[in-house]
């Protein structure tokens, strides 16, 4: 084998699992058709669980550095700070259950560049200017063939990977079904200088589209396939952009020069299941949908982080039985949660009487405090809970949820009998499973057979009332809890355990 994880497309996914499969002991390697990373904003922000993925992993400051620019440039795109469903701009960040867990606003060649450079220090290696044009696997392994500069290059692992974006050359080659609509909306947007840029009306909706505009900067958003090449790739032109400015702010507006661009629709399909065999799918490769609610970051790191630990598990050998296939069934419902909300965020954009009624009433919703907590969960992600297979019908709040940056009061490391206060994301950068329990009791004891794969933490204190001990995986994701009113239930901890450890080693 060449290594044991073939991964294709160095994007932020890509990216982001090379690094995990490292962390959690497989080796990787990213093979990428570009000659340089790409310089398109594709996209402006993760949302909160995928930013405190990033912060387990040490690298909160380094994406905090970006988000007060991040931050001004949406508020100049947009109009607002606020997040929107739709561009109705009243997701209000005080009015959520937890205002603390926020995302960042980091442009995707910047969180690319962080991840690049995250990546390269764990030592994956990304070979550049690598087109991948046939994929062989067998009950061993997958062979990959690739068109480089210096010749074609085979390539040899157990399991690869397609993070290869919406128009994945893996999913294809690999037979993917890919069901779902096709688009009925276009946008373009570029950086771009404007003759008369005072004959623009406001960003937002237009009785034919929807507009935003600022200084060097400007977008629309069309219906029904107006003016699209035969070739979606082809770059979008000055004299494509002025037409469709044109036709949406109903002005004669003149663009004399246009920078990077991009031109995309709301299509939006999923793979019917993420695994086939030895060949996975991750990110835009397994989902796409329109970037309306800037879902797409958040939802393709957190399919990142969920099948990390799992492919590296199942490559070492000590992955219990059916933990691989637990990454469709968990990752699935949460990609078509996404394509259903934008679906219906696509609905809200069209033009038209019956429309701009339909927005008033989802507006007027929108102040009711619970309606604004439902939408705030349904576009952040936070509202995403797995369906854990052990799980009884009334469950710990957390249970099944991407845990938050808890604080912690745990024993001291020296052993001199003092504590030290200390967040979650602090001691998680190895990428191991937790194990958050006080120092003498039941928890451990049930624990003891696992502990040489467990970061045990001793804690004295959690800052959460409902919370005295917890299981957290790799990702995250809270595997198991207990509440301070109880006794911790041991046996359901042991499950828990065997369910993504598989079996003790007693």
């Amino acid at each position: 084998m060449t290594t044991d994880v073939i991964v294709v497309g160095a994007g932020p996914v890509g990216l982001m699992l090379g690094a995990e499969l490292r962390l959690a002991g497989a080796s990787s390697l990213l093979l990428d058709r570009l000659a340089v990373p790409s310089s398109r904003r594709k996209a402006r922000g993760v949302g909160p669980p995928a930013a405190e993925a990033l912060r387990r992993r040490g690298l909160g400051e380094r994406i905090a550095a970006h988000h007060s620019r991040g931050s001004a440039d949406k508020a100049r795109d947009h109009g607002s700070e606020r997040g929107h469903f739709a561009w109705i701009h009243k997701v209000d960040l005080a009015l959520q259950e937890e205002p603390d867990r926020q995302g960042v606003l980091i442009w995707q060649p910047d969180l690319e560049a962080v991840l690049g450079e995250y990546a390269a220090g764990l030592g994956v290696p990304v070979h550049r200017a690598h087109t991948v044009t046939a994929i062989v696997q067998d009950d061993h392994g997958v062979t990959v063939t690739a068109r480089t500069p210096e010749g074609e290059r085979r390539f040899s692992a157990a399991y690869l990977v397609g993070c290869d974006g919406g128009r994945s050359t893996v999913r294809k080659l690999a037979g993917f079904n890919f069901p779902g609509t096709g688009p009925i909306m276009t946008a373009r947007q570029a950086e771009a200088e404007i003759a008369d840029p005072g004959v623009l009306p406001p960003s937002g909706r237009t009785p034919t589209g929807t507009l935003f505009h600022s200084p060097g900067r400007v977008g629309t958003f069309e219906f029904d396939a107006a003016d699209v090449p035969a070739d979606r790739e082809a770059p979008v032109t000055r004299e494509e952009l002025q037409a469709s400015l044109r036709r949406v702010s109903g002005t004669e507006v003149t663009v004399t020069s246009i920078g990077p661009s991009l031109r995309f629709t709301d299509h939006a399909r999923q793979a019917a299941t993420y695994r086939q065999g030895r060949v996975l799918l991750a990110g835009d490769a397994a989902h796409v949908h329109s970037p309306n609610g800037g879902q797409g970051l958040n939802l393709g790191l957190l399919d990142a982080v969920n099948l990390g630990w799992k492919l590296a598990a199942e490559v070492r050998g000590e992955a219990p039985e059916g933990l691989l296939d637990s990454y469709t069934r968990e990752r699935h419902p949460a990609g078509a949660a996404v394509l259903h909300n934008t679906r219906a965020q696509s609905a809200l954009l069209r033009p038209g009487a019956h429309t701009d009624a339909l927005r008033d009433i989802v507006s007027d919703l929108m102040d009711i405090p619970e309606v604004n907590r439902h939408f705030g969960r349904m576009l952040t992600g936070l509202g995403t809970r797995y369906a854990l297979p052990y799980a009884t019908k009334d469950p710990h709040p957390l249970l099944g949820q991407h845990c938050p940056d808890l604080k912690l009061t745990a024993n001291s490391a020296d052993g001199g009998g003092g504590s030290r206060t200390e967040l979650l994301s602090r001691i998680a950068t190895d990428g191991g499973t937790l194990l958050l329990a006080p120092g003498d009791g039941p928890v451990l004891a049930a624990a003891a057979e696992w502990r040489e794969r467990l970061t045990v933490v001793e804690t004295t204190g959690i800052d959460r009332d409902d919370l005295s001990a917890a299981l957290i995986r790799p990702d995250g994701v809270v595997a198991w809890a207990a509440s301070p009113e109880q006794a911790p239930d041991t046996a359901a901890l042991t499950t828990a355990l065997r369910t993504w450890l598989g079996a003790s080693s007693g």
